[in-house]
């Protein structure tokens, strides 16, 4: 069997033929296997949705119960069969419930890895290198220039400048879906245990983080308290509501920006972050290396992000690779991951 006859790309996303199942379709189909709830991965309108019980929960909370017709629970490490192919969820460490999906079927395995990262969360699993012939990768941050700092260092920074100025609401912008509860359980293990503040757009989703057993501590909402109470406070937002006039009611509120773009100055700038902070749900350069060397593949296929980059190293390692030009992914985080 050749990858192409197990896996092939399409308009409506990576479709396995003999078992007639897409991954992260950008189009509704009649049968989606979802790697995670980003909604450049996952969207509703599909008949047929198999996933993680948390993607599946995320889902529903951002879509409505009837975001599918049926849904069936991916458990990870457990064989489903697929019409002869064999479909099984391994973790991938990007978010919560996030998973990479191995397809097996006549000796050839591939691994579709969603997006992923190394670095330590203590909101989702860690990455697990499955090894395969063919390693399906993003790309985002796949130049030599993103070397990802220790997350806890660039928490530091956050936890220095709450310090340095108690009179100052820090209003973080982080991304709704994986980042925002991060920082939260991140500042706890930094021993900051005072309530921590969210804009309406994160409660959903952060509920489900807790719903799920991810201890975040006291939690707030900031239309339920009044503005003078956010001095000295940590208070999440999505990145676009920063600058809203909501925001300009708080203490003196200082920027923060959560993002691995971050670490390109420009970028930090053009954020108007006074405190930018190195914090990504992606692999960086290095990891985005070890990762694909760790599965012992022979091929690589890259799905969006930095392609030709990523592409031009494996090749470098003497793999067979290739950019596949997938559209539609990376959409949801192109200025927050």
């Amino acid at each position: 069997m050749r990858p192409s006859d197990l896996l092939i790309p399409t308009p409506s996303g990576l479709y396995c033929p003999p078992a007639d199942v897409h991954v992260d379709p950008i189009k509704p189909v009649e049968r989606a296997l979802i790697t995670h709830a980003h909604s450049d991965h996952a969207r509703a309108g599909h008949r047929q949705v198999l996933a993680t019980a948390e993607t599946l929960a995320i889902m529903a909370a951002r879509y409505g119960e009837d975001f599918c017709e049926t849904r069936q629970t991916a458990i990870l490490g457990q064989t489903i069969d697929l019409g002869g192919v064999s479909a099984t969820f391994h973790p991938a460490g990007h978010v919560l419930g996030s998973a990479q999906i191995a397809f097996e079927a006549k000796g050839l395995r591939i691994v579709a890895s969603g997006d992923y990262k190394r670095q330590a969360d203590p909101t989702c699993l860690p990455f697990e290198p499955v090894p395969c012939d063919v390693f399906i990768s993003e790309a985002t941050f796949a130049l030599p220039v993103f070397h990802h700092p220790d997350p806890r260092h660039e928490i530091g920074k956050l936890m220095d400048s709450l310090a340095l100025f108690p009179e100052r609401t820090h209003l973080v912008g982080a991304y709704s879906l994986g980042k925002a509860q991060r920082i939260i359980a991140m500042a706890r293990h930094a021993g900051h245990q005072a309530p921590i503040y969210l804009h309406g757009a994160m409660e959903k989703v952060t509920r489900l983080y807790q719903d799920f057993g991810i201890e975040l501590g006291a939690l707030q909402l900031v239309r339920d308290v009044k503005p003078a109470e956010l001095a000295g406070a940590i208070v999440l937002c999505p990145p676009s509501a920063a600058q809203e006039v909501w925001s300009r009611k708080m203490p003196d509120p200082l920027s923060v920006y959560a993002s691995g773009w971050m670490r390109i100055r420009a970028r930090a700038r053009q954020s108007g972050a006074e405190l930018p902070l190195v914090i990504s749900d992606h692999a960086d350069w290095p990891d985005l290396q070890r990762s694909i060397l760790e599965t012992g593949c022979s091929e690589l296929w890259v799905t969006h992000g930095q392609e030709d980059a990523l592409v031009h190293w494996a090749r470098s390692q003497g793999l067979k690779a290739q950019p596949l030009h997938m559209i539609g992914y990376g959409d949801e985080e192109a200025e927050e991951a």
